[in-house]
């Protein structure tokens, strides 16, 4: 049985159809789940954490690779399903939950603290409503994690692996760069979901960094400055500087981009993150 037919099996013996608040698309190419697992280079040392399992397509191969899987999902129904459908592996455990609220941190150490060796790594096939605040939040707790493989729309996925400075680049494309190595997997045609969604997906794999890529004096600060920037991207970086109030005038801002050989007309889409980070050092 090939992944559509499997899907349109559960899909009748339970009764049900996606959830369209929940942003629910279910998977149903062979071909992309295997590619999905692939990237994933699981072993038997591996904890996985899956976000928005669904009909557990992705869960069945996961449980057969990793010596663990964690399914966080929100919806109750689907919870239903996992819990019959898998009721004789004793390697996964399901939570009802939103994935924003859940406690990663305690989750992790948990098992690490019951498995010394697991290295631990995130799946997911995420809704497109809530794809980056879902990669924000894992990248921002730091994470005792190895990787996270998710599919996201065709558009933030350009955006998550675009070069900082570059025409796709966003403000979360820095963070991903600070935190993790970016890289695509494959390009996912609407059509490999049921229902098939109106735009095109990719599934790309951020492999965490042992250590941030370059040291900084206050994370927080650094982000909340790019995303200034960008929300004003439009704007010279002196003028974003003076909206907000992080220079007392032009002069001292165009001062401040002198000082780092940057052009007075420059726009802040176009610094490097360590331009980023060098200007975080001279405004605080």
């Amino acid at each position: 049985m090939n992944v559509l037919e499997e899907t349109k099996f559960l899909l009748n013996k339970y009764k049900i159809e996606a959830n369209k608040s929940l942003g629910q698309n279910f998977l149903i190419d062979d071909e992309i789940v295997n590619k999905i697992i692939e990237s994933s280079m699981l072993t038997k040392d591996d904890l996985v954490i899956e976000i928005g399992p669904g009909l557990g397509t992705l869960t069945s191969k996961l449980l057969e690779k990793a010596n663990k899987v964690i399914a966080v999902e929100l919806d109750k129904k689907m919870i239903e399903i996992l819990s019959d459908r898998f009721k004789l592996y004793n390697n996964l455990d399901l939570i009802n939950d939103d994935i924003l609220k859940v406690d990663l941190q305690k989750l992790i150490e948990e098992e690490k603290y019951k498995n010394k060796k697991l290295s631990v790594k995130i799946v997911a096939n995420l809704p497109y409503y809530i794809s980056s605040p879902i990669i924000i939040k894992l990248l921002e707790l730091r994470l005792q994690i190895d990787s996270i493989i998710v599919m996201v729309q065709k558009e933030v996925a350009e955006r998550l692996t675009a070069k900082p400075g570059t025409r796709n680049s966003g403000a979360i494309t820095y963070m991903v760069e600070y935190y993790s190595v970016p890289e695509s997997v494959v390009d996912v045609d609407k059509t490999c979901f049921l229902p098939s969604p109106k735009v095109d997906s990719k599934v790309i794999k951020l492999q965490i960094r042992t250590k941030p890529l370059i040291g900084v004096k206050d994370e927080k600060k650094l982000f909340d400055l790019i995303q200034k920037c960008f929300s004003q991207r439009r704007k010279t970086l002196a003028n974003v500087l003076i909206n907000y109030n992080l220079v007392k005038d032009k002069k001292t801002a165009i001062n401040i981009l002198k000082s780092m050989n940057l052009n007075e007309n420059i726009r802040g889409e176009n610094l490097t993150l360590e331009q980023f980070a060098a200007l975080e050092y001279k405004l605080f």
